[in-house]
């Protein structure tokens, strides 16, 4: 069987590497992604666009320069100057993570927020450093993220303790984190109406409460007056946490892979303490 001079087989045999070349320039640019890289495609795009210009143009001189650039010494000036983005997509290659970076990298990124918030948590529940962070899962919180000032930036331990820090412009409110990153600070999130909220807690522990019950985020409260770390989900607070629970907590809720928690994180997490204890 054929189509025109073709064969179904090289009619398929065509389409299957047509495909195949997408994937790895589609692979090609997520390991640039992000770097310095994408700035240095742009600059090669213009030098493109000049030389077909000066093709159009009939501009003989600029033509030649751009050609002897292009196709002399574009290899050698691509080689040298992608050489750490070239290395790294040869070493994902070689431990056969080239073509499952997006989830590995996603995977990654979650486990340096995880790792970020629990060092932030810590830092904080020993100076008695007021916190309240709510992580974004699959219901959106643009509403609550347009409430405060949009930040947009990579989650680190050091950020988040510095925009707690008493008597600092963003330190009262809500922190949000969209997308593995901090979208935005001093957000104001609703208060529980709650009956059954102990008198003992406060504003935080209350918004931290309110969020949990009309979102499915999860919100990591740090206690002023204690110091006790406390974690909310799905209407649920969870107080007085210790770090190693704390981490076993976010890492079940946020980590596709995990370590098996301990017997005494297990325990704790059992106990589905409510507002009360």
């Amino acid at each position: 069987m054929s189509i025109g001079d073709f064969s179904l087989l090289e009619l398929l045999a065509n389409t299957v590497d047509i495909l195949l070349v997408w994937f790895v320039l589609y692979k090609l640019i997520m390991v640039i992604k992000g770097t310095k890289a994408v700035q240095l495609l742009k600059g090669i795009l213009v030098i493109a666009i000049v030389t077909w210009l000066s093709d159009v143009l009939n501009l003989r001189t600029l033509n030649w320069m751009m050609e002897q650039l292009l196709l002399y010494w574009g290899v050698i000036v691509l080689v040298i100057i992608f050489q750490p983005e070239l290395r790294r997509a040869l070493e994902q290659l070689g431990r056969g993570r080239f073509f499952s970076r997006s989830a590995i990298s996603e995977e990654e990124e979650r486990e340096k927020m995880v790792e970020a918030i629990v060092s932030a948590t810590s830092y904080m529940a020993k100076r008695r450093i007021g916190a309240l962070i709510s992580i974004e899962r699959e219901t959106g919180m643009n509403d609550y993220i347009e409430t405060g000032i949009p930040l947009n930036a990579k989650v680190t331990s050091e950020l988040l303790i510095n925009i707690f820090i008493p008597n600092t412009p963003l330190h009262d409110g809500a922190v949000i984190l969209q997308k593995n990153r901090v979208a935005a600070a001093a957000c104001y999130l609703p208060l529980s109406e709650s009956p059954f909220i102990s008198k003992e807690l406060g504003t935080r522990h209350r918004a931290a409460l309110g969020i949990s019950e009309v979102t499915d985020s999860l919100t990591v409260v740090v206690s002023e007056e204690t110091g006790a770390i406390s974690l909310t989900k799905n209407g649920e607070l969870h107080r007085d946490l210790k770090p190693e629970v704390f981490k076993d907590m976010l890492s079940k809720e946020l980590l596709i892979k995990n370590a098996k928690p301990s017997p005494a994180s297990l325990a704790r997490w059992n106990w589905r303490g409510k507002q009360n204890g």
